[in-house]
């Protein structure tokens, strides 16, 4: 019947294709997932471009078939396929099955010649064939009705081949091929091919003789070299063409070639789901329309949407919320701290929905969420306290946040609530979904996440750390920090002033005038004009980043053009920048605390962002100067852990002489110096503390013996030597190290102190440098995840101490291990000392933690605080 098209896929050949071109593509547990993805990703393109009528996926049964009995060095040259391969045909064959694509495979044979079989089948009764595959074998089988589309180079480039192209191509029809291969040889099948034949005589003698047989037959009449090469070869030759020819007479069942009937959406979306492959399930959406009521249909999109416009229709809802353990709260996006809106969606579960719209309504309702003890669940608790809290909202209303669960669960997905609904209920979201459906998705979602945070482990770190920190920071971000406009457009000026007179000395170096912002044009002074050494190219010419300026400062014109980038850096980023981000209602910056945004679980800041301001240079320090206090009856005062990831390390090891250098509170630098180099403590130089600081901390960051040479400018011999001697101090942090390492092997994850989780997926790759990545993120986020359990957990304290005593101290920023408070000098002698003991004391440890205090009139000029 005209206009039916059979798809048929050359599954082993798409999947190894696919394995190559996404190598590293996992799971957060480990598992392996690329071949998956780019098989599934082809085929997506394939039924985009056409409409198939029916599909079927054909496979390698086994290594051994027919064609191995007939000659043991077939394919014999082939290497063995890959673990990582071979564990994801089963996982295609599950996203093949969700799909209703059927499977076929037999033993004994290869998936060509299930591909010959079912070709030679569809076309006697008029189908039009189209095959997919990565192996030129299947271009035998092109035919009037049959097109194959060949995957060349990963699964991003194709050639289509019919009649015409092979014939081009190889100078043969494609029904010659299989001679071909045998006189000519095909090195991917481990066929020789016959002595002196290559692809143009093998073409040219085709032409003339049709076939092998023909050739052989009228031999007498070709050349003597030649015919005495087929008569020493013939065997060989017929065997080759057997080799090379694919079947087309398959036992098969008769009703595998049957009308696609589409995909199953639901058992597709929770394969999707499982593999992590999200952005696959929105094209799956896309390609399917109808999928998207079903794949939502947990939203019960005909949910009854109550509005509630006045006051007194609440009524009905305080009967409901009564008899709930909590209602799902959705609102509109928040834009700078503000609501854009006075609007919310509410879901207790059910048919119902109830939309709230006006202030007085808000304001009512929270009014009666207080007196009914009721709690919400929502995305986003912090932007939600923003946008609502004129209206009544209050912390303690929160009982679950989605968004910080699924954080907890999973740091490093996308935390975008349509994100979190796919991978944890398996339902999608549409882009533009409205507030009923996000209130019925955060419903659905609140004793999921609730399940997965308990069976975790993760109780006490999500309701006793993170969900309370979410009123911390929205507090903070809603109090911001004063800054000094004027100093900072002082120093703007003086940057533009010092950045001019840099251009002017380096082009006066460079012998003309350039742009210095431009990557390709600096390459050119440097190693075409002035005949540089480049160190490195990219695609574009020569690599002119840091790393690459850094190894060549010994050159006037490199140094100065470094000393340029950083000056101009500090200009754009702070001086220029930051006045321009002071809101003109209260004067202050107000960055945006992201809980969420880090997979060690520290806290990040943006807009501005405030946790990369420099510190060791003058210019960095001026900045800081810019960071004042409210007025003369305030100061800043600073709180900094001291040491804190060796603290950690010393904990979570157990190691005797690391923890007792902190119980004696001595130099742990020093110690560390005296022991790798051999000297009493009071021999120990700077030079050799500052280099024992870096091992100290280079073993916390997983450095290896190579960064530690280029860090401390040695050979990697003296580096690794460095590190041996620390293990030999310090045993137990060797044990601790390779115990972390052993457990992100067996489980996929490494645990902090409050037992945050982080997947390290690198962590099982082949690939030798992606290992060791992950060994180094392991040892890292164990000790930098567990400080950051530490601070987030003293923020909540130090919140509810200073708010439960009525004190105006505030807490302002926190970057790293410090925390920054706006204090009123009359209560600085109170307030200090809550500050440091509850910072110290915040978590049990095995070792004293020590936070330092600094007080001054801005961020930069500090003296030492002492607390009696």
């Amino acid at each position: 019947m005209k206009g039916k098209t059979l798809l048929l896929l050359d599954g082993s050949s798409i999947a190894y294709r696919a394995f190559f071109a996404l190598p590293s593509l996992r799971t957060r547990t480990g598992l392996p997932t690329g071949a998956v993805y780019g098989f599934t990703s082809m085929l997506f393109k394939v039924l985009e471009e056409r409409r198939p009528t029916a599909i079927v996926a054909a496979f390698d049964k086994s290594k051994t078939t027919f064609r191995h009995a007939l000659a043991e060095t077939y394919k014999a040259h082939r290497p063995a396929t890959p673990d990582e391969l071979r564990q994801q045909f089963n996982l295609i064959k599950e996203v093949l099955t969700a799909l209703n694509v059927p499977v076929v495979e037999k033993e004994g044979f290869e998936a060509d010649d299930l591909i010959g079989t079912l070709v030679d089948r569809a076309e006697k009764e008029g189908w039009q064939c189209l095959i997919v595959t990565g192996d030129l074998d299947a271009l035998q089988l092109v035919s009037p009705l049959t097109t194959v589309v060949l995957m060349r180079k990963g699964i991003s480039e194709i050639a289509v081949f019919n009649e015409a192209e092979v014939k081009r191509r190889f100078g043969v029809t494609p029904r010659q091929l299989p001679d071909f291969k045998a006189l000519a040889g095909d090195a991917s099948d481990n066929i020789p091919g016959l002595p002196g034949i290559g692809p143009k005589t093998a073409s040219r003698l085709l032409q003339s003789h049709q076939s092998l047989e023909k050739l052989l037959e009228s031999k007498e009449s070709l050349p003597a070299k030649l015919r005495e090469t087929l008569e020493r070869h013939k065997e060989e030759a017929v065997l080759a063409k057997k080799l090379a020819l694919i079947r087309r007479d398959v036992p098969l069942e008769e009703e595998i070639i049957r009308p696609w009937p589409g995909p199953n959406i639901l058992a597709t979306l929770e394969v999707f789901s499982r593999l992590e492959f999200r952005t696959l399930a929105k094209r799956f959406l896309e390609l399917f329309p109808e999928a998207r009521l079903l794949s939502a249909s947990g939203l019960t999109p005909s949910a009854v949407r109550v509005k509630v416009e006045r006051p007194e229709e609440l009524e009905r809802l305080g009967e409901e919320l009564g008899r709930q353990e909590f209602a799902a709260l959705a609102y509109p996006p928040v834009l700078r701290r503000k609501a854009t809106s006075s609007f919310l969606a509410l879901c207790l579960g059910g048919e119902k929905v109830f939309l709230l719209e006006g202030p007085e309504v808000l304001k009512s309702f929270f009014r009666l969420l207080e007196e009914k003890g009721g709690l919400v669940s929502t995305y986003d608790a912090k932007s939600c306290l923003h946008a609502l809290e004129p209206y009544g909202f209050k912390p303690e209303m929160i009982g679950f946040d989605v968004l910080l669960a699924a954080y907890l669960v999973n740091p490093a997905a996308n935390n975008e609530l349509g994100a979190i609904a796919f991978e944890h209920a398996g339902f999608m979201l549409s882009p533009g979904a409205e507030l009923p459906e996000k209130a019925q998705a955060i419903y659905q979602l609140t004793p999921i996440l609730k399940s997965k945070i308990k069976l975790q482990e993760q109780e006490y770190l999500y309701y006793s750390v993170e969900l309370p920190l979410a009123a911390v920071l929205a507090d903070m971000e809603k109090v911001g920090v004063k800054v000094s406009e004027e100093r900072l457009r002082s120093l703007s000026k003086e940057l533009g002033e010092q950045l001019a007179q840099l251009s002017e000395e380096i082009y006066k170096l460079a012998g003309e005038r350039f742009n210095l912002n431009s990557p390709r044009q600096l390459g050119y002074i440097l190693f075409e004009k002035l005949g540089l050494k480049p160190v490195k190219k990219t695609k574009t010419g020569y690599s002119t980043d840091a790393s690459v300026l850094e190894k060549l400062a010994e050159h006037e014109i490199v140094a100065k053009v470094l000393v340029y980038r950083q000056l101009a850096k500090l200009k754009s980023t702070y001086t220029d920048a930051l006045p321009e981000l002071i809101d003109p209602a209260t004067g202050r910056l107000h960055t945006t605390f992201l809980q969420a945004g880090t997979a060690t679980g520290r806290l990040a800041s943006a807009e501005p962002n405030l946790q990369n301001i420099p510190v060791r240079d003058s210019l960095g320090r001026r900045i800081r100067q810019a960071f004042v206090a409210e007025g003369p009856d305030y100061v800043l005062l600073s709180a900094d852990y001291s040491q804190i990831e060796l603290r950690v390390l010393a904990h979570l090891s157990e190691d005797p002489g690391l923890c007792e250098a902190f119980v004696k509170g001595e130099d742990i630098h020093a110690r560390t110096a005296a022991e790798i180099f051999g000297v009493s403590p009071q021999e120990v130089t700077p030079e050799m503390r500052a280099k024992a600081k870096v091992v100290n901390f280079g073993i916390v960051y997983g450095m290896s013996d190579y960064g530690l040479s280029q860090e401390l400018k040695i050979e990697p011999g003296e580096a690794h030597e460095y590190i041996e001697r620390y293990f030999r101090r310090y045993p137990r942090v060797k044990q601790f190290i390779e115990r972390v390492i052993a457990q992100a092997r067996e489980k996929g994850y490494v645990t902090t102190i409050l037992n945050r989780r982080r997947y390290i997926p690198e962590i099982l790759s082949s690939n030798r440098n992606q290992r060791q990545l992950g060994e180094r993120l392991a040892i890292n986020t164990t000790i930098q995840g567990s400080a950051a359990d530490l601070i987030k957990k003293a923020m909540v304290d130090i919140h509810r101490q200073l708010k439960g005593q009525g004190f105006k101290c505030r807490m302002i920023l926190q970057v790293h291990d410090e925390l920054l408070f706006e204090v009123p000098k009359e209560e600085l002698e109170k307030v200090a000392p809550i500050i440091k003991s509850t910072m110290e004391q915040a978590l049990p440890f095995k070792v004293p933690i020590k936070a330092n205090l600094k007080v001054g009139p801005n961020w930069q000029d500090m003296e030492e605080y002492e607390v009696e």
